[in-house]
C-alpha cells in the first residue's frame, strides 16, 4: 500500500488506504466526509488540529 504523504489531501488519503479512518477519527479528525477533506492536505489539517504532522504520518503509514 501507497504511504500517505503531508501533501496528499484528506480524501487522497482515504482513496489510497481506507484503514486510516479510525487513525484519523481517533487524532479528533472527525472530517473524513467534510467537504474540506478534498482540498485540505494531510499537513494543513494537523496543523488546524494542533497536531505535529510528522507523529500524525507515523501512526497512519503504521
Amino acid at each position: 500500500m501507497a504511504a500517505i504523504t503531508k501533501d496528499m489531501t484528506i480524501g487522497e488519503a482515504l482513496v489510497a488506504n481506507p484503514n486510516i479512518v479510525p487513525v484519523l477519527m481517533e487524532a479528533g479528525m472527525h472530517c473524513i466526509g467534510c467537504p474540506s477533506a478534498q482540498g485540505e492536505t494531510i499537513e494543513e489539517a494537523a496543523l488546524v488540529h494542533g497536531f505535529d504532522v510528522e507523529e500524525l504520518l507515523a501512526k497512519i503509514n503504521a
